[in-house]
């Protein structure tokens, strides 16, 4: 049993997230849990701070965010009655990454699942959003779905690394279980700016990913581009990718391409989901 959780915020690009969840884990046996921070407010009164007392908080914020959690509830078993899922409304009164951490530990959740929204891509709104926030500052593996993705089956997959890193078993095991359950290929991208030899360790960290996917359909590409977000998305549209997984732990390498699209043509960002590994 996966134990999802999905923050929401209860607009349209929330519930696509939503929508996609289900759909990506028809198969799956899985408990979702809905989450809606009620963010924490101080107020200055008369020159003090005021802090809303609980029975407030419960009053103005906690029971009308249930009523609207149990909305998107109803809107859901509308459009599923799958019999592998259940689904769970939970609010808070916190600050978003302190409650997002909190119930990743009390609810044991496997996956974060959170939508974004814009044709501008996450440049703009992602960085400081509290999805930037997510999957920069919070240790649990996130699939960030774009407003203008819509569900179809991940067959191809793209893999972009620098080889920098070593990835452990339990790391990339969340690959694995979509190439297992989806028979998808697994494209892993190198790109660099001018052609060069991998360095010791990276040939080594590349031969460890050769064996582990070995079992799969699997294939390496070297990609040589001034610009890697140009790369990925030329390597996207030609091979038809459905999602883009990264390993977060390479920070500099991950939120360049996540983070800071260059060229105004690049459109990945709003179109294809990203799988976001964590240790």
């Amino acid at each position: 049993m996966k134990n999802i959780l999905i923050p929401t915020d209860f607009s349209e690009n929330a519930w696509n997230a939503i929508e996609y969840a289900i759909n990506f884990f028809e198969d799956s046996s899985c408990n979702f849990y809905l989450l809606y921070v009620n963010q924490i407010n101080t107020f200055v009164v008369a020159d003090t701070t005021y802090i809303p007392s609980q029975t407030v908080i419960e009053e103005t914020f906690i029971k009308p965010t249930k009523a609207r959690l149990n909305e998107v509830l109803n809107r859901i078993a509308s459009i599923s009655n799958n019999e592998k899922h259940k689904f769970f409304a939970l609010t808070d009164y916190n600050y978003f990454i302190d409650s997002i951490r909190k119930h990743i530990v009390d609810k044991k959740i496997d996956l974060i699942v959170m939508g974004t929204r814009g044709a501008s891509g996450l440049k703009k709104l992602i960085i400081g959003s509290n999805t930037g926030d997510v999957i920069t500052r919070v240790h649990c593996s996130t699939l960030v779905v774009p407003e203008n993705a819509k569900y179809v089956k991940p067959s191809v997959i793209a893999f972009p690394t620098d080889f920098s890193s070593f990835y452990s078993t339990n790391l990339l095991f969340p690959i694995i279980e979509i190439l297992d359950i989806y028979k998808a290929s697994i494209n892993v991208l190198h790109i660099n700016k001018k052609k060069v030899n991998l360095n010791l360790d990276q040939e080594i960290n590349k031969g460890y990913l050769e064996d582990y996917f070995s079992n799969y359909n699997y294939n390496f590409y070297n990609l040589t581009n001034n610009h890697i977000e140009s790369a990925i998305q030329t390597f996207v549209e030609n091979n038809n990718v459905n999602l883009i997984t990264m390993v977060a732990k390479n920070l500099n390498y991950f939120q360049r391409i996540l983070f800071n699209p260059t060229v105004t043509e690049i459109s990945y960002h709003t179109d294809i989901p990203f799988l976001v590994l964590h240790e």
